[in-house]
């Protein structure tokens, strides 16, 4: 999952960050308003967790604005906030869930995983696409009952094209996705096409039709012709 974690608190940011990145997601981070409001801006992300009390404003006005937007980006807000008036304001506009501190990482992480399946794929941890099946939680990758070895990044970029079946996904799109905004967008993908040759090579030897098409000048497309 590529997430954004928004919140000041410096020991429960560090603890957030570590506990996400050791379970091999790409994590972004934001201390302050202005900060988040950037990045909000620019990239999007499978989960946004949070925090309503930021240095220089708002957490519900960066909530709106993501709904402005209309950005697909999961939200959890996770706020020492407890009131029933409190979660049901950023319910109401349009947050995904709503988590008090203190929590359980554990906890969260439950809450972000359920909140990215809802979005991408009905609530699923098993997604079905013809003869193709993935188990997102064990990571689990089968082509008509045989089981495919592929490596963290492969299974990543099989996700994120089957979460975006049948669209175009431009090559920036997917080095943002696989290593967030700390990536060097420079004008050579060479290492985007490596990862796509192997993961069709694997999925074809594996007796997968061939979903993966090049989209000249762009990107991607995964799907039916």
């Amino acid at each position: 999952m590529k997430i954004l974690v928004i919140e000041d608190e410096q020991a429960l940011l560090e603890s957030i960050l570590a506990y996400f990145t050791g379970e091999g997601n790409i994590c972004e981070h934001a201390s302050d308003f202005a900060a988040a409001n950037e990045k909000i801006s620019l990239y999007s992300y499978d989960c946004i967790l949070l925090d309503l009390g930021l240095p220089g404003g708002e957490g519900l006005e960066l909530l709106t604005k993501i709904k402005q937007l209309k950005k697909r980006d999961g939200v959890l807000i996770i706020s020492a906030r407890h009131s029933l008036d409190d979660k049901l304001a950023g319910l109401d506009l349009g947050a995904d869930d709503y988590l008090v501190k203190p929590f359980h990482l554990s906890e969260l992480k439950a809450r972000v995983s359920a909140i990215v399946r809802r979005k991408n794929f009905d609530g699923n941890n098993i997604i079905l696409f013809n003869e193709i099946t993935v188990d997102v939680s064990a990571m689990k990758i089968t082509v008509k009952g045989n089981q495919v070895m592929l490596t963290k990044k492969e299974f990543d970029l099989l996700v994120y094209f089957l979460s975006n079946r049948n669209k175009v996904v431009t090559k920036n799109a997917m080095a943002e996705h696989l290593w967030g905004d700390e990536m060097d967008m420079s004008d050579d993908f060479d290492f985007i096409y490596t990862h796509v040759k192997n993961l069709r090579k694997k999925l074809l030897e594996a007796g997968s039709a061939d979903y993966l098409h090049s989209v000249y000048g762009i990107g991607y497309k995964f799907g039916d012709i």
